[in-house]
């Protein structure tokens, strides 16, 4: 199962007693659903816990049935239709509309008013049109209806619970989608699925923490680098200052931190200092270090 049937599959464990939350989700799934019409109610899903929670929803809402749904068994994309005249003006008379005076669908907020109806509301949008990508890859949100009214209204709805949505279009639906993981699990945390607000919080701790770990290596490779690359210089001085007047020519403390370098060619100038004797600081030895370095070019420059 996808991240976002897994999403849907906890969202669908909420009980549905309540008339009110009933008839706000199925409110949220119609006008999210793939058909809504005066003629015709269809609903397309894939899966599985929201195919089962369709037709008792619809009896505890509306107390009708539909006239066409899957079998139990089947798999894949199940559909559910509604056709009867009066089954479709009892549903549209439950939210304050006439089926043949309605021409474009608008969200009745008088419908949701209690903040558990908005909640209901935005529960069924989502098992009806909407969809969350696997936080593993990218944290991606959206909700897709037909209906541009419907998308403007429930932004709204959103606002009011607290989330600011962005906006688009794509292939003539209208989304509503959200980009941020702390948003996508709060979303989730007051529909009623912790547990999948806490699988997009684990993703986004797991992907910092590979990061944060992807960066101190880097990190650490370039300052290994650098230590690398000095050591060189410094080895390549030191020869320099032996072939043409000798290590003896050196003063003590100069010879001394040449020697110790030509002894320990890969270690850093904070394990230098800890090497030497009599000890000195790691500024100290860098300066030693940086004289010899500047005496081997003014040799190269005679």
């Amino acid at each position: 199962m996808s991240f976002s049937s897994d999403a849907k599959a906890e969202l669908c464990r909420a009980k549905v007693d309540k008339k009110c939350c009933a008839l706000a989700e199925s409110y949220g799934v119609l006008l999210y659903c793939n058909t809504f019409t005066p003629r015709e109610i269809r609903i397309i899903t894939a899966s599985d816990a929201f195919a089962a929670r369709l037709p008792r929803l619809f009896r505890r809402a509306f107390s009708v049935g539909f006239d066409v749904q899957p079998d139990e068994t089947a798999q894949g994309k199940r559909s559910f239709l509604i056709r009867e005249k009066d089954k479709i003006e009892k549903i549209f008379s439950a939210f304050g509309a006439e089926a043949d005076a309605t021409l474009s669908h608008h969200v009745n907020f008088g419908v949701i008013e209690e903040e558990c109806d908005r909640v209901s509301f935005l529960r069924g949008a989502f098992l009806a049109g909407g969809s969350v990508t696997d936080p593993e890859k990218r944290y991606h949100l959206e909700l897709a209806t037909p209906h541009h009214s419907v998308s403007r209204e429930s932004y709204s709805v959103l606002l009011e619970l607290g989330f600011t949505a962005r906006e688009t279009q794509r292939g003539g639906n209208h989304l509503l989608y959200f980009k941020q993981a702390d948003v996508i699990a709060d979303f989730f945390t007051a529909l009623g699925a912790p547990t999948t607000a806490m699988g997009v919080m684990t993703a986004k701790v797991e992907k910092e923490m590979r990061n944060t770990i992807t960066r101190q290596i880097n990190c650490d490779s370039a300052n290994a680098d650098k230590v690398v690359s000095a050591a060189q210089e410094q080895m390549d001085a030191i020869r320099r200052i032996a072939r043409e007047i000798g290590l003896d020519a050196l003063s003590e403390p100069l010879r001394d931190a040449a020697l110790l370098r030509i002894t320990n060619p890969a270690a850093s100038l904070a394990d230098l200092a800890q090497l030497s004797y009599p000890k000195v600081t790691k500024s100290c030895l860098s300066h030693r270090l940086r004289k010899l370095t500047d005496m081997a070019q003014s040799l190269g420059e005679e």
